[in-house]
């Protein structure tokens, strides 16, 4: 008998585990695939990997701009894959290590739940006081079949070549970071959004911001555009669109978000809540069954890889009975790695308005023309505040080259709801992008100095 049994062992279950084995539980972790799940092996590091080779790209072909002779001469795109292969590689030795370490029993198979306190993979039954589920999640695809040159994510990773053109479905996280990759690599790519907006969950100034970007950087978008179908041919696609337009190209990538893997995994029949495929749980990740808990992108809410990580421990320091603070969903930070940069945390302002009313609202942009590093690295963008009228901040947002690194500080602001005051007093060190966060704090105080809001 196990403390806990934990079905996936993704960014969730392995997070679960090794804080698990370190309160001293004893732990099952399962998984069908590989350690490490979606994110480290056809997910957030292969894709960044692919994301920095496009920025050295850029950085070649501005090198006259800042007076250095250099001549970009190609993609050697073996080469890119087998740095990208490489850097997956070290971190899931590490993890493996991490696991073997912790005493942890790693157990290789197709894991379902069978009761509410057995999950059993090829005949052999683990039974645990706990169970976690967290068997993440797969590429949606709108019922378009997948092969040949219609591909997801997963297929996007293995391209030995750089298309010469590509139209992406969907203009969110992954439809633009990809769209980011191809466009430094040197092809011609469309982005199709049904919705009004690229990376439309984010702040409508970043998303124009964004947009404006990819304008500048010749990335086509069609937004408000709904997607009707699609043909292979012998040497590209013809998409199709409601409005009757017709795009062609050598690929097209499938990038409409992605669905929670719980089919055939033995949920429903052990009583587990479900909604559209999803896992329901309350806000302290317990589904109400037996000790059944849920983390993850089986949860509803932001599907990235930190919130499965911080659910998992979570889940593991409940387990333990040290009652942990409940994981507040709008201050987890969100950053999109295309060029520029996204990044944010906290809510928007509209929904900041719809919490405190229309009057209850303050914002502040400032713009990164006024911030010296930014200028040294040549990026445009702003840094937008949103606080409660007389309250604490509670919406950070950016854009700009490498704003992303800047959200840890953003993400203490929110979390520790921070007044602008308390922002202006901090010393940001100079010249560094993040002082563009000190000034748009100083200008929401009441006291900008390098901008004129």
């Amino acid at each position: 008998m196990y403390d806990l049994v934990i079905l996936g062992a993704g960014s969730g279950g392995y997070a679960a585990a090794l804080r698990g084995a370190q309160l001293g539980l004893k732990i099952a972790l399962i998984e069908a695939d590989k350690l490490g799940g979606t994110c480290l092996h056809r997910g957030c590091i292969p894709t960044k990997a692919l994301l920095h080779s496009g920025a050295v790209v850029e950085e070649i072909n501005e090198a006259a701009s800042v007076g250095v002779k250099a001549s970009f001469e190609g993609i050697d795109m073996p080469g890119v894959n087998s740095y990208k292969d490489a850097v997956v590689g070290r971190l899931y030795k590490g993890l493996q290590g991490l696991v073997s370490a912790a005493k942890i029993d790693y157990i290789t198979g197709w894991g379902r739940l069978v009761a509410q306190d057995t999950v059993e993979v090829d005949g052999r039954a683990y039974r645990g006081r706990n169970v976690l589920l967290a068997s993440g999640s797969f590429s949606r695809t709108l019922g378009v079949e997948i092969g040949g040159r219609v591909m997801t994510s997963e297929q996007a990773l293995q391209l030995d070549t750089v298309p010469t053109s590509a139209i992406v479905l969907g203009g969110g996280v992954i439809g633009v970071e990809f769209a980011s990759v191809w466009r430094s690599f040197g092809a011609d790519v469309t982005i199709i959004e049904a919705l009004p907006h690229l990376v439309p969950n984010e702040e409508e100034s970043l998303s124009k911001a964004l947009e404006r970007a990819f304008r500048k950087r010749k990335i086509n978008f069609a937004t408000s555009t709904r997607f009707a179908g699609v043909e292979q041919t012998a040497d590209g696609v013809v998409v199709t669109t409601e409005d009757g337009k017709t795009y062609e190209a050598e690929i097209l990538l499938v990038a409409v978000g992605r669905g929670p893997a719980t089919a055939n995994l033995g949920y429903e029949e052990q009583g587990v809540p479900m909604e559209r495929g999803f896992v329901l749980t309350n806000e302290r990740l317990h589904t109400g069954v037996g000790n059944i808990y849920a983390v993850g992108d089986i949860v509803p809410g932001l599907q990235l890889a930190h919130r499965g990580f911080q659910q998992g421990i979570f889940v593991a320091e409940e387990i333990a009975g040290l009652n942990p603070a409940v994981i507040v969903e709008s201050g987890i930070p969100r950053v999109t790695y295309c060029e520029p940069e996204v990044a944010s945390v906290g809510v928007t302002e509209a929904k900041a308005k719809e919490l405190y009313g229309d009057d209850g609202v303050e914002s502040v942009e400032f713009n990164l023309a006024g911030n010296g590093k930014s200028q040294i690295l040549k990026t445009q963008g702003f840094v937008k505040l949103v606080r409660q009228k007389d309250g604490p901040i509670v919406g950070v947002h950016m854009i700009g080259s490498r704003v992303g690194e800047l959200i840890g500080e953003g993400q203490l602001i929110v979390n520790w709801e921070a007044y602008p005051d308390d922002v202006a007093s901090l010393i940001h060190a100079h010249p560094t992008q993040d002082e563009a966060l000190g000034e748009a704090a100083l200008a929401l105080a009441g006291k900008p100095l390098h901008s004129h809001n």
